[in-house]
């Protein structure tokens, strides 16, 4: 049965399956954001003529397509969403929450325009700190948005509206953007998804910059499932945009079990927000991960830099006009921000970059005693008085854990963690090394269903999906081990140290034969494929990268070689063979279903 109100990409996709049409659900929705969504969420919702344009657009590509050419056509076929107002839209007036600054849109910006080239309608754009200057949502003249789960609570910064209308469930995503924490901050104070993507993967040309070299576009969903599915439809290289193409290809999965780095010392001072970091890490480890406590002291010295060094500048190259001309048109609080600028010279800009050159190789290091970061989104969750009455303080203790990602090239993922005693979200975001996205959003969507904690502040019960689509990764060649390379066995190290990551645990068809090989240190199998008389023998599948694979044939021994075998689902796929006169005099150990039943036989006789 169709949800009567659609919130997740599949909720949607079911509505219109049902029979449902674009241009009654999305008009209704629209209705009825006018007349529930918090206002102050808002910059500017669509009119009825900017809606019926979209709509007519996407009648005219969806016409004469069937329902699957269509889902191939137009994966998010009027699915609606929302934008925060940094980034432009044809046609349509961004303010950057400043109303001196405010212009009509030249041109929709890239990342947008992918997202409605897949079908996507957008239905508003959302409010922010000003000129994306914040973590605490609350410098805007277009009013200050709070928590959907505390309204004496600040949203969260600078993404604030795009945060509160997915938490509500008013639209199925939206998009922020993150410099220093602004797609995660919102996320961790409204129960939601915050997809960080490594520097450069989504274009952010049309955006109004924040500081331009590290400027993210980013994604709020009520899902990772989601939030993977879009960044994959909005990734990829931009001639307009020239900080993209050179994003680093990392692994599509990390290993099942990871070790996680943590901050050796964590100050927490949002409310219950000492026991629900417990209850993360014990989650954590109870899905199999190792924790590591780390020093982050090198972490925090690159975070201090963007605010208390030269990258400042490149908000100052944004504004400089108003602030020199109509200085009153700015927050206080971004204008203080922003004047900070006039201390650095273009010779401190050079000393900040050599200081970051030297510690982010420190920081590299970090990936060599761990598969990734795990920390909590933020320390604390101010109320507006505590904002209020310390406006740059209360922004800055925010940023603990967010504002050094950006500026070393690495990705993020903020993921829901619980709820406090006061039932306050509590999140936690993991962090990994450039181009690790596809890998985070692997272990977000186990993340997320292990919790199975409810979608924003809807209520509804989280639901066990799969993207249609993942972020891009390296490239990988499925490689079926059967013997001393299995998990936990002597040679499987030369998986690991490769990249390589255990894809599913599986049988071949029933046309093998399996033997222990005399005289092999360690000991191995060999496989045969037989005409008859053969059976499923257990077998692993492990993703190699493919740069790696040459490495690793290298390292096999004769008779033993890689060539093609077929699984129990009847794909083929390279895996280990044996050359057949080694199989003379080897005894044949078939009976036991696969290597790990005869050594564990072996074991138990002897």
């Amino acid at each position: 049965m169709t949800p009567l109100r659609p919130l997740t990409l599949a909720d949607w996709r079911a509505a219109y399956a049902a029979g449902a049409r674009p241009a009654s659900l999305l008009a209704d929705r629209l209705a009825s954001l006018r007349l529930h969504s918090p206002r102050e969420a808002w910059i500017h919702l669509a009119t009825d003529a900017e809606l019926a344009t979209q709509l007519q657009a996407l009648a005219a590509r969806a016409d004469g397509l069937d329902a699957a050419a269509r889902a191939a056509a137009l994966p998010l076929y009027g699915v609606p969403f929302a934008v925060k107002d940094n980034i432009h839209i044809e046609g349509v007036v961004t303010t950057a929450a400043c109303p001196a600054f405010a212009e009509v849109a030249p041109r929709t910006a890239a990342a947008v325009q992918k997202l409605v080239d897949a079908g996507a309608v957008w239905l508003g754009k959302t409010n922010l700190d000003q000129f994306a200057t914040g973590l605490v949502g609350a410098r805007s003249p277009y009013g200050r948005p709070s928590s959907t789960f505390d309204a004496t609570r600040v949203s969260g910064g600078s993404s604030s509206g795009s945060a509160v209308v997915v938490a509500r469930g008013d639209v199925p995503f939206a998009l922020g953007t993150d410099t220093a924490g602004s797609g995660r901050v919102p996320a961790g104070f409204n129960n939601l998804v915050g997809v960080k993507p490594t520097p450069g993967r989504v274009s952010t040309a049309g955006v109004v910059p924040a500081c331009r070299s590290l400027d993210c576009v980013s994604i709020f969903a009520l899902t990772v499932a989601d939030g993977a599915e879009l960044l994959a439809l909005m990734e990829g290289d931009d001639a307009a945009d020239p900080f993209t193409g050179d994003v680093p290809a990392g692994p599509a999965r990390w290993p099942q079990r990871l070790t996680l780095g943590v901050p050796r010392e964590v100050l927490l001072t949002g409310p219950g927000y000492d026991a629900a970091w417990g209850r993360a890490c014990a989650q954590a480890e109870a899905l199999g991960h190792r924790l590591l406590p780390l020093d982050f002291t090198p972490l925090y010295d690159v975070a201090a830099l963007l605010y208390d060094g030269p990258w400042v500048a490149e908000r100052h190259a944004v504004v400089q006009p108003l602030l020199d001309e109509r200085p009153e048109t700015l927050d206080p609080a971004v204008r203080a921000v922003v004047a900070q600028a006039a201390r650095f010279s273009a010779t401190d800009a050079f000393r900040g970059r050599y200081r970051l050159q030297a510690l982010a190789r420190q920081a590299a290091t970090l990936w060599q005693q761990v598969d990734a970061l795990l920390v909590p989104t933020a320390p604390a969750h101010p109320t507006h008085a505590e904002v209020d009455a310390d406006p740059l303080g209360a922004n800055a203790q925010l940023g603990r854990w967010t504002n050094f990602v950006n500026l070393l090239g690495w990705c993020a993922l903020a993921l829901p963690a619980g709820f406090n005693e006061a039932e306050l979200p509590f999140g936690i975001t993991v962090i990994g090394p450039g181009g690790h996205d596809a890998a985070l959003a692997r272990f977000g969507s186990t993340w997320q269903a292990a919790l199975a904690l409810p979608l924003g502040a809807t209520g509804r019960a989280c639901d066990a999906t799969v993207p249609a689509r993942w972020p891009q990764a390296a490239p990988t060649m499925p490689i079926a081990v059967v013997g001393a390379h299995l998990a936990g066995l002597p040679l499987n190290g030369q998986l690991i140290e490769r990249g390589a990551t255990l894809a599913e645990a599986t049988t071949t068809a029933p046309h093998y034969r399996l033997y222990a090989l005399p005289g092999t240190v360690p000991p191995k199998p060999g496989l045969q494929l037989v005409a008859d008389g053969g059976a499923a023998v257990a077998v692993e599948v492990w993703d190699m990268p493919v740069d790696a694979v040459g490495s690793f044939l290298a390292l096999i021994p004769p008779p033993l070689g890689l060539g093609s075998l077929q699984l129990a689902d009847g794909r083929w796929v390279h895996g280990f063979v044996c050359e057949a006169h080694a199989l003379a005099g080897a005894e044949d150990i078939t009976r036991h279903g696969g290597w790990r039943a005869y050594l564990a036989a072996r074991s138990a006789a002897a």
